[in-house]
């Protein structure tokens, strides 16, 4: 299992110099991604475009592009822009978002999700391989070609949770991106899913990125409560629900990584053994000896790896 950083606790209050610098930052501890969500109003793209070719080969990810808000052209066109830029690393991770987000933030009518998605990558997928597409959809529709400014494509990813979503992507994409999601639901749920779709179709084996909070600490009690109250509101999105009920827990207080450095490599260590290919850690702590704890035992997760 390869290991990255989820750097989109820094997107609280971002910092284009800090974000960057914490890009670089991971990469020279030997991390194999990072990842940024695409929230409020700094873009994920940009900083990793930003951050440039660097010379390593840590991939960068994208934790998700919400698909209802962008058209599939100029999200390709964008990625294909970053991907030149950053020396071919990008992982383009895009995603449904929650109803509620679509409809009561952007007032947009949430319908047919696995339609939209199905539409999304007919678009999309096309004009990053080859620059060109022809699709008539419900959703998104396009045609036309233009050059590329790489003819380098980076791997789409899908945030996918439901069997159908699931389905779709091992068909068709490179992998799912995973929030909320813990070693049961992983291996009773997502990956014989997505592997037998991929199966199917007849392309390789999916990545599953598991990403989760990761708290090194001598009193957990706390932190866990810490990390349920900030994180509350996922236990109340209908999407993450569903897993955190087949995991058998109310929220991200209990599922997440916190205590000890040997309790939290165990926990990394199942998420592997349930068929996660990556795990993504959000590094917190609650005072500066933490946090250099939880990213000591990282550093040190990721070198046994190795």
């Amino acid at each position: 299992m390869r290991l990255g950083i989820n750097g989109s606790g820094l997107l609280a209050h971002p910092n284009l110099a800090t974000l960057v610098d914490d890009i670089a930052t991971n990469e020279q501890d030997g991390f194999e991604s990072y990842w940024l969500a695409q929230t409020g109003q700094a873009d994920a793209l940009t900083i990793f475009a930003a951050h440039g070719d660097s010379g390593s080969t840590a991939a960068l990810g994208t934790a998700v592009i919400p698909t209802w808000t962008i058209h599939p052209q100029m999200l390709a066109g964008q990625a294909l822009t970053t991907q030149a830029a950053v020396g071919g690393r990008l992982i383009l991770g895009i995603g449904l978002s929650h109803q509620p987000a679509i409809e009561d933030r952007w007032k947009m009518t949430w319908e047919r999700p696995v339609r939209q998605m199905m539409d999304f990558l007919d678009v999309l997928q096309p004009l990053l391989a080859e620059g060109k597409a022809s699709h008539d959809g419900h959703f998104w529709s396009f045609e036309g070609e233009y050059p590329r400014i790489t003819d380098q494509p980076p791997k789409v990813m899908v945030a996918a949770l439901g069997e159908q979503m699931l389905r779709l992507t091992g068909a068709r994409a490179d992998g799912t991106i995973l929030w909320c999601v813990g070693p049961k639901t992983i291996s009773e749920h997502i990956a014989p899913i997505i592997n037998e779709a991929a199966s199917n179709a007849g392309r390789d084996q999916p990545s599953i990125v598991c990403s989760l909070p990761v708290w090194v600490t001598d009193d957990p009690a706390p932190a866990r409560e810490f990390i349920a109250k900030m994180l509350s509101i996922y236990a109340e999105l209908p999407s993450y629900r569903r897993m955190l009920d087949i995991e058998g827990l109310h929220g991200l207080g209990e599922l997440s990584l916190v205590g000890s450095e040997q309790e939290v490599a165990d926990g990394i260590a199942a998420i592997a053994s349930a068929g996660a290919t990556d795990f993504t850690a959000v590094p917190m702590g609650g005072n500066p000896d933490e946090i250099a704890r939880t990213r000591q035992t990282l550093i040190a997760t990721q070198a046994s790896l190795n």
